[in-house]
């Protein structure tokens, strides 16, 4: 069978939760459309989110690598078109805030996803959930694990199907923060589910 690692985020800055590390323990272990999901959290490091992604992505050697990230504010899932070569945020959880700073100091200026995110897209909106590609993963430790992810693959001449999605805040977190837009956790599993179902 084949095997997807797919990666969430611990809670940072004021958010007392992050649903994509909810999504990524409930969904280790099951099989998607082929797929036997490995579910990892990621630390939110500037200085060690990449390196420990990396080492799943050795010891594991995926075939299809699916992170997840929390845009808070953002009212949809949103697959990720496109991770630039800065560093540029606020802190992390390690207080550090990095100013316009190379991710790989001889990389491109960008990489492209290779995951199918216009059929993802697609897919979950026949599926009556709002989704949309979004043109920029930010600066911050979504756009620079996707980044180093790519670069990854890029440097050993290998393609395989591999990005980033960002999801909505969980109700949880509306809750705390009233400004935010918030999808039931159950509902954003639901999507990645549907998303990840159109890897082949």
């Amino acid at each position: 069978m084949k095997k997807l690692l797919l990666t969430g985020f611990e809670p940072f800055l004021d958010h007392g939760i992050n649903p994509t590390e909810l999504i990524v323990k409930n969904l280790a272990g099951k099989t998607i459309r082929g797929y036997e999901v490995v579910g990892r959290v990621l630390p939110v490091e500037f200085d060690r989110s990449a390196e420990v992604l990396l080492g799943y992505v050795r010891e594991h050697e995926p075939d299809a690598v699916v992170c997840l990230g929390l845009a808070a504010g953002r009212d949809k899932i949103t697959p990720e078109r496109v991770a630039i070569n800065i560093n540029d945020g606020v802190r992390d959880n390690n207080g550090r805030i990095p100013v316009d700073e190379l991710i790989v100091e001889d990389g491109p200026a960008a990489y492209f996803s290779t995951l199918p995110i216009r059929k993802m897209v697609n897919a979950l909106r026949e599926n009556g959930l709002p989704a949309e590609i979004s043109n920029t993963a930010g600066t911050y430790l979504c756009n620079n694990v996707m980044y180093s992810l790519l670069h990854h693959y890029e440097k050993r001449s290998e393609t395989i199907p591999a990005g980033f999605i960002h999801v909505p805040a969980s109700f949880e977190l509306s809750v705390e923060n009233g400004r935010l837009p918030g999808w039931p956790v159950e509902t954003i599993q639901r999507a990645l589910e549907i998303a990840i179902g159109e890897i082949e």
